[in-house]
């Protein structure tokens, strides 16, 4: 790639050097002249795009990177209008700018980061479809039809009448499999768009994938993370939310949003049609068996997929109760007895605190190190800045903050979290020092950049304290290590000969990857060709190479056509929701969808 010779003279103002920047670049895309658009980047530079000019979630890097992808892709995106929607801020040479474009089929928003030598990084986000709009604001629905109509139907009746029809009578376009968290804002979104869509949930009602986990279960991350899409919780929903106040919320979106929603129904099987281009899914609805017939299929399943239930010897021999922690039912019943729960990320500290509370004596087993971090800790400078009533103060809502948070390429990100994870460190130490003094095997990952990057890279590994760290450190949770080598009719014992009595043994042995679900219903075949789900290929601790760029699978076209996953937590379910919906609201108009840098399959599971 050739270097940009004609550089002009630095402009005298943040405003002006973007201005400057963005007239340049808009004038190269008309004339598609690729080289020198990209020769307007830095050598070292990260262009992350969010479907609007690739049809996909992908970040390019470097010169070469951007001629690539402007190459296959600037003929058909036509972007045009450029231009900052705010005045562009400078610190420490970067200057940071909000933008916004169109393309052929859609406006956009997108965020810059210039330095001297070009263009850093650079966001670019389709936001909505043209003609294709959602009723909001000015062009919200009605909601009635004035004047005397002859057989005026209801709204309520309306609906009844949808409900009966949707999967007999008329098809969905779109069948989300999970009705949690991530498949209601996928549901409301595609509502809004008017696209087709049903949500199958096997639970018997919204919200029970939180209501029937372990009762002392409440969100980590605080509510100005967490808000579901169109509808944010209200300015008294408490900072940390209990599991079953969630519940309740995700109960009412989906009768307020107006979500296609079947309960107690399981989705049994799954065939692609390569004829057709159509899935044949089964769903066992209440007891009775329905086939519906979409073009798409999105596993909502979770990020973490399905529960990983490790297979000891002497499992067939325990004479107590075991069970994995998604099933774990609460400590009530273990007043007194002994516990031994396996793991010691999320869930593992959480149970121990609960059984500990009601009176169990408790054996953490640890296998391997543990990020902890302290809520209060995170709180002030890991998401202050962006999702705090702090950050709400200053402008930044929780759009702007889940742009701002998107707009740091995966490739760099663990620069930004560095700092905050030495600074936690610094403050903490006493708390580390304490910790580890009883014998808790702790990390900040790989490249000490904490729990964001573990938790984008592997999705585990992690523990967000909010108390149990402390009954850890004072050792009223018990701690052993190592790994385990069978059970016994009264307890586990480990590969160092360690005897651990137990009445109660948790595994908190954490999922697997979401195309499990896949193999379950359409085949191992089929989950072979679309892979592994979640990481991004850095190399590190169970985030094995080569480099993806982004999260493997998720929220983008597969290798197997029609095949969709999404999930995440509440930030990344409200979030991606909208490109997702976007990609197959397009694909439903008709509108030409050429997808640019479909990932390979480097990992089966």
């Amino acid at each position: 790639m050739t270097q940009i010779t004609d550089r002009p003279a630095q402009a005298s103002s943040p405003q002006a050097r973007v201005d400057a920047w963005l007239e340049r670049f808009e004038a190269a895309l008309t004339a598609r002249d690729v080289e020198a658009a990209a020769g307007m980047f830095a050598v070292d530079s990260y262009w992350r795009d969010l479907v609007s000019f690739t049809w996909n979630i992908t970040t390019v890097e470097g010169r070469d990177g951007v001629a690539d992808m402007l190459g296959a892709c600037l003929d058909h995106t036509c972007p045009s209008g450029f231009h900052t929607t705010e005045t562009p801020t400078e610190a420490d040479g970067v200057t940071e700018a909000w933008l916004e474009f169109e393309t052929a089929t859609g406006r956009g928003k997108g965020h810059l980061r210039l330095t001297d030598d070009g263009a850093w990084t650079l966001l670019t986000t389709l936001q909505e479809l043209k003609g294709f709009e959602e009723p909001r604001r000015e062009r919200r629905p009605k909601g009635v039809e004035h004047g005397v109509v002859r057989g005026r139907r209801s709204w309520a009746e309306e609906r009844e009448r949808e409900a009966r029809e949707l999967g007999y009578e008329r098809q969905p376009y779109v069948v989300v499999i999970g009705g949690g968290q991530g498949g209601i804002a996928l549901g409301a979104r595609l509502r809004q768009l008017g696209v087709p869509a049903l949500v199958v949930e096997r639970h018997d009602r919204p919200g029970d994938s939180w209501r029937k986990r372990y009762k002392s279960l409440c969100l980590h991350d605080p509510v100005w993370y967490d808000h579901l899409p169109y509808l944010p919780f209200p300015e008294n929903w408490p900072v940390f939310a209990p599991k079953d106040k969630i519940a309740d919320w995700l109960e009412m979106y989906v009768r307020v949003m107006d979500v296609p929603y079947w309960t107690r129904s399981e989705a049994t099987a799954a065939s692609w049609d390569e004829r057709t281009e159509q899935w044949s899914v089964t769903v066992e609805r209440d007891g009775e068996t329905v086939v519906l017939t979409p073009r798409h299929l999105v596993f909502a399943t979770g990020m973490s997929g399905k529960p990983n239930i490790p297979s000891f010897p002497g499992m067939d021999v325990f004479e107590g109760d075991q069970h994995h922690s998604s099933q774990h039912p609460g400590p009530d019943a273990y007043a007194g007895r002994k516990a031994v729960v396996i793991g010691s990320n999320n869930s593992a500290h959480d149970i121990c605190a609960a059984l500990w509370e009601h009176g169990a004596d408790v054996t953490m087993v640890q296998r391997s190190p543990t990020h902890v971090v302290k809520s209060d800790s995170l709180m002030e400078f890991g998401l202050g800045d962006l999702y705090s009533e702090r950050a709400l103060a200053t402008g930044m809502t929780t759009e702007k903050a889940d742009l701002t948070f998107a707009s740091q390429p995966y490739r760099i990100m663990h620069r930004f979290q560095i700092p905050i994870y030495e600074r936690i460190r610094q403050r903490d130490a006493d708390f580390y020092e304490r910790l580890e003094k009883a014998g808790f095997w702790h990390d900040w990952g790989d490249d000490g950049s904490g729990l964001f990057m573990k938790y984008l890279r592997r999705g585990s590994g992690y523990y967000i304290d909010v108390g149990a760290s402390e009954l850890v450190a004072e050792g009223k949770i018990k701690l052993a290590h190592g790994e385990v080598d069978h059970l016994t009719h009264t307890g586990v014992v480990l590969a160092d000969g360690t005897e651990l009595e137990a009445d109660l043994v948790v595994y908190a042995t954490g999922y697997g990857s979401m195309n499990g679900w896949v193999a379950d219903l359409a085949g191992q075949e089929m989950a072979d060709r679309v892979g592994k789900c979640w990481g991004l290929g850095s190399d590190t601790t169970k985030d094995p190479g080569p480099w993806e760029g982004e999260q493997r699978n998720m929220w983008k076209p597969t290798r197997q056509p029609g095949l969709w996953f999404h999930g995440g937590n509440l930030h990344q379910s409200r979030h991606y929701s909208l490109y997702l919906a976007l990609q197959l609201k397009a694909r439903y108009e008709g509108v030409p969808t050429p997808v640019y840098g479909l990932a390979e399959v480097h990992h089966l599971s």
